[in-house]
């Protein structure tokens, strides 16, 4: 499933877009912080970013400018400034489309898989069991987690636990959510269980060199 990242500061329009994307078997992430989009981009590889240019204390310009320099992911500015200047600017600076608000939702959806075929982003190619996130490698028919030349293997919970993590990179994940899928799949999980079982995949992850993996957010779940 294709990973694409919104940025958008309007909440109406971030809400639109991710539900219209979601129903079109999309695996959409909304960002609300724009301090550091490049940054994040590099540790959550999307598959594609939708983004606006007018941003709270940025632009989308800057941010495409930085994208840049680490990746080719595939960009589409979805913004309502629509003099061609501003497209120009977009596409020099390493946009591959650019579309104006107020779109019409099929020629956006269009346009999307346009980009992500002519680019290149081809998910037909890719092992669909196999994550990669922050240089650390999941496989599901394996049951284990590896880095460069150092592999440790997962218990069915840890397996997972981690595969819910992987997928949905970036986002939060609530303990509800993975309690849950656990049951859903007749593993019997509780509360505290859980809790346990994220102990044991940090402890994992430090044993092939990587820490600080999975983040806690209190209150709210847990995070790649």
């Amino acid at each position: 499933m294709y990973r694409i990242l919104i940025v958008e500061d309007e909440k109406e329009i971030r809400a639109e877009l991710k539900l219209m994307l979601e129903n079109a078997l999309y695996q959409a992430e909304a960002a609300e912080d724009f301090s550091d989009i490049p940054r994040y981009v590099k540790e959550s590889a999307p598959d594609l970013i939708l983004l606006d240019i007018q941003l709270p204390g940025t632009d989308g310009l800057k941010i495409c400018r930085d994208i840049r320099k680490n990746t080719d992911v595939p960009i589409i500015f979805v913004t309502s400034k629509s003099n061609a200047m501003d497209e120009l600017n977009g596409m020099m600076l390493g946009g591959d489309d650019y579309i104006t608000k107020p779109y019409q939702a099929p020629i956006l959806l269009a346009r999307i898989a346009a980009v992500l075929k002519r680019t290149g982003h081809n998910k037909i190619q890719e092992n669909p069991y196999l994550f990669s996130r922050k240089g650390c490698e999941l496989n599901m028919l394996e049951g284990t987690l590896s880095c460069e030349d150092r592999s440790v293997e997962l218990t069915k919970n840890e397996l997972r636990i981690c595969y819910n993590l992987f997928s949905r990179a970036g986002q939060i994940i609530s303990r509800e959510e993975l309690i849950d899928d656990l049951w859903e799949n007749q593993i019997f999980i509780d509360d505290n269980t859980l809790s346990v079982n994220i102990t044991r995949i940090r402890s994992k992850l430090k044993e092939i060199g990587i820490e600080n993996m999975i983040s806690t957010r209190r209150g709210q779940g847990y995070q790649i």
